[in-house]
């Protein structure tokens, strides 16, 4: 009996240790982010709204925000389509060198955000493409795609072949196959991929730095502001970020997850 609860309170000692040194930060973050002062340093000075009333005030963080909302969006939509596309054709076709196909989609995944966005603006300037938020969508595409892939083709297994089959028995074309019965049997896969994707991009720094000229993403944003030194509005800023990617998990969890279990 001593050693069960020995075990308890080391098992809980542990959990709560853990917790803390991941969270720790982020509270002390969205604690100082209402200091009512303009050091975000201890003592707490008190409660305070002002620095999120100077976050929403400040046009160049509206602007920004607005940049990422649309760049994680609409570069999470390609990313999924894409990667639907590619596992449904590798995973339903026998394509020559499939595993070969398999291992360049994922390769991405294994390097560093930041050679990705040196090459990726090597090949923009030998283009002549010009930088804009456009070149960060695609950076984000190329980082994303890999685990969008990843997602939906680990999703796709042989038990979904009979009834497609039997869908083309009724007489559907390949294309109504896949559209009407695949994706929706892969929806659950194809949402976390899309959620994943857009919290991924939503933060995102070193490609949407490299990639960006005159049209910054949020994060862009915080870090020129970070250069002129800490303040309690780039708390807030932070404090709002981390609140969008929890909500986002949450509506993932809730709405996805949620009714996975009852069914």
């Amino acid at each position: 009996m001593l050693r069960q609860i020995s075990a308890s309170v080391l098992s809980w000692t542990y959990l709560v240790l853990v917790y803390a040194f991941i969270f720790l930060p982020v509270a002390v973050l969205v604690l100082f982010s209402f200091q009512d002062g303009r050091l975000p340093v201890p003592p707490f000075n008190g409660f305070s709204l002002q620095w999120y009333e100077a976050v929403f005030a400040d046009r160049k963080l509206m602007a920004a925000l607005g940049n990422s909302m649309v760049v994680a969006l609409v570069s999470s939509v390609i990313s999924v389509l894409l990667g639907f596309l590619a596992a449904y054709a590798l995973a339903r076709y026998k394509l020559p060198g499939s595993a070969l196909q398999r291992g360049l989609l994922i390769a991405p995944m294994t390097v560093s955000y930041l050679i990705i966005a040196l090459g990726l603006l090597s090949l923009m300037n030998a283009l002549h493409i010009p930088l804009s938020l456009m070149t960060v969508g695609i950076g984000h595409v190329v980082i994303n795609l890999p685990l969008c892939f990843a997602i939906i083709y680990a999703s796709m297994g042989d038990h979904h072949i009979n009834i497609e089959r039997a869908a083309r028995d009724l007489g559907a074309n390949d294309f109504k196959v896949m559209a009407l019965v695949t994706a929706p049997m892969l929806m659950p896969s194809i949402l976390a991929a899309f959620f994943l994707s857009v919290t991924f991009s939503w933060d995102e720094f070193i490609i949407a730095f490299l990639l960006s000229r005159f049209d910054v993403t949020l994060p862009v944003e915080i870090w020129s502001m970070l250069r002129s030194g800490l303040n309690p509005k780039t708390n807030a800023i932070g404090s709002l970020v981390f609140l969008a990617s929890v909500a986002v998990l949450l509506i993932l969890e809730l709405s996805l997850f949620g009714r996975t279990k009852k069914q």
